[in-house]
């Protein structure tokens, strides 16, 4: 499910579900979240680097959950944390977070980088944010974020898009920082995370509480709005159509939505 290591103070957190291209459901959001709020509380751990196990980084929320969640007739379980639950933690953590996307990053797999600190990417990978594609809205603080890391017509690309935006447009935007060969991914990332983590823990967390200061309350109002206008149109016509066309593995029709 999640794999931890821990290494010379930097705390490796790999998501291993490649069957399902790393999509996260409630069970991973848990886990994802619970291992987040350990590192944060470990003296041990100075730096946390998240990557995915096989050709996906993280293919987002798990579609067939999403669908159970939107109809009032199936049996949805929410979890402990739950996805709310995981983007609090994102954006209160409080160490170094840095990301080594491996392959595909869809939805959450991509506006997870706004909360980055530092964002390592394969030559070989991809990033979608389908959000308009699902007849939702985009999430994570994103339409606030993307904007402010990238230029406003980039964002407003990648995000009303829904298209895919290979690896050498997420270094030109401004969404990654390095790009590697992906046999050199994992070890550039890490070289870097052991670089920062051999400073003073109490110097990393008070620069970055600064650096996040004059955002984190806009932070917290963008994510309110787009909860707002998600929860409007899930199970919405649209919303409804997109997940059939999922189901039915054929593009979906919004004609006269």
């Amino acid at each position: 499910m999640l794999h931890i290591e821990d290494a010379d103070r930097v705390r490796l957190l790999r998501l291993d579900r490649p069957e399902a291209l790393n999509a996260l459901d409630e069970a991973h959001y848990d886990a994802l979240t619970g291992a987040l709020i350990d590192a944060s509380e470990s003296p041990e751990v100075a730096v946390v680097v998240l990557t995915g196990t096989g050709r996906a980084f993280c293919a987002g929320t798990d579609l067939g959950e999403m669908e159970r969640r939107s109809d009032p007739e199936a049996s949805f379980v929410a979890g402990r944390y739950g996805f709310d639950g995981l983007l609090d933690r994102l954006a209160a953590f409080s160490k170094p977070l840095v990301v080594a996307v491996n392959g595909l990053g869809v939805g959450i797999g991509a506006t997870v980088l706004g909360h980055a600190d530092l964002v390592f990417m394969s030559t070989e990978a991809r990033l979608q944010c389908p959000f308009t594609s699902l007849g939702v809205v985009p999430e994570a603080a994103s339409t606030y974020l993307f904007p402010r890391i990238l230029n406003r017509q980039d964002a407003t690309w990648v995000l009303l898009s829904g298209e895919w935006i290979d690896a050498e447009e997420c270094l030109r935007m401004g969404l990654a920082w390095r790009l590697c060969e992906p046999d050199r991914l994992l070890d550039e990332t890490m070289d870097h995370a052991r670089r920062l983590a051999a400073r003073p823990i109490a110097s990393l967390v008070a620069s970055k509480r600064l650096l996040n200061a004059p955002i984190a309350e806009t932070i917290g109002e963008a994510r309110r709005m787009e909860d707002r206008a998600f929860a409007s149109l899930l199970g919405g016509p649209a919303n409804a159509e997109a997940l059939r066309a999922f189901a039915e593995k054929r593009p979906p029709d919004f004609t006269g939505m």
